[in-house]
């Protein structure tokens, strides 16, 4: 039995239709619905869970009437592992990309699976070269950019992941724990580093003018242009914070979503980066 562990609904979708064709592929997905690469590691209570330290920063960063957001990965991956556990043949496939949220669950990921060595693999296409649905070289940034054609070719990437690593990885966790930065981004193939919850708000400024725009422009321009990894709910947030901190004016509802409201510098000001 494999465990397919991909992080994000977007990076399942061409494995499950790999599968389809691939018999060495057949085991089930497991997806990763988290970003580690935002948001606290760190519990401030004893007894306090790790889902709900992420639950409860979701639902601050989406901030809406109807706000459920559950994160349950800790729930199912425990499952995983008891099921690891119980039979000596089940082995678990990381699918990633060099991406931080990546990154970030590979190191989060040891705590679970680094006692079954041998059995606890990783592809990883970082630096690595695939084709394009027009038959062009490309690197990916993501699992979801490969084709199932591609998927299947790179099964045979999957390695073990070794004792040195394992031993390494639970160190680089703990430090990340300890640090509880806002943000973590990546240098290198694999060292993360911790930045403040402000590290992007710069380049957010840099797409504001002194004339009314929409929100979800601001942030979509800033993801293209920037290629920045935390998605745009946590781009959102930040956009609202730096209305909070008078850094920007804003019209319509502020709590709503990002279509629902315009912002701009403030007149006297302009905040901009190249």
């Amino acid at each position: 039995m494999i465990y397919h562990i991909v992080i994000g609904d977007m990076a399942a979708s061409p494995l499950a239709d790999a599968m389809t064709n691939t018999p060495e592929l057949a085991g089930e997905i497991v997806v990763i619905k988290d970003l580690l690469n935002v948001g606290p590691l760190q519990k401030t209570e004893d007894d306090q869970k790790f889902s709900d330290i992420r639950s409860s920063f979701w639902r601050q960063i989406i901030s809406t009437e109807k706000n459920s957001v559950n994160v349950d990965d800790t729930e199912r991956i425990l499952q995983v592992s008891v099921a690891m556990n119980n039979n000596e043949n089940a082995k678990v496939w990381l699918w990633i990309a060099p991406w931080p949220a990546d990154i970030c669950t590979w190191l989060w990921l040891t705590k679970y699976f680094g006692k079954y060595p041998g059995r606890f693999m990783v592809i990883n296409i970082a630096g690595l070269p695939f084709l394009d649905a027009e038959g062009k070289l490309y690197y990916p940034k993501n699992i979801s950019e490969l084709l199932p054609k591609e998927i299947s070719k790179a099964r045979k990437l999957a390695r073990p992941v070794s004792y040195a690593e394992i031993e390494n990885d639970a160190d680089d966790w703990k430090k990340l724990v300890a640090e509880n930065a806002g943000v973590r981004v990546t240098e290198g193939t694999k060292r993360v580093l911790s930045k403040g919850n402000d590290h992007y708000d710069n380049l957010l400024l840099g797409m504001c003018t002194d004339q009314f725009q929409k929100a979800s422009k601001i942030v979509a321009q800033t993801l293209t242009k920037h290629n920045i990894p935390t998605g745009d709910l946590y781009l959102g947030w930040r956009l609202k914070e730096l209305v909070l901190q008078d850094r920007l004016r804003t019209q319509g509802e502020l709590n709503k979503s990002l279509k629902d409201f315009d912002i701009k510098l403030p007149s006297a000001t302009l905040e901009f980066v190249d």
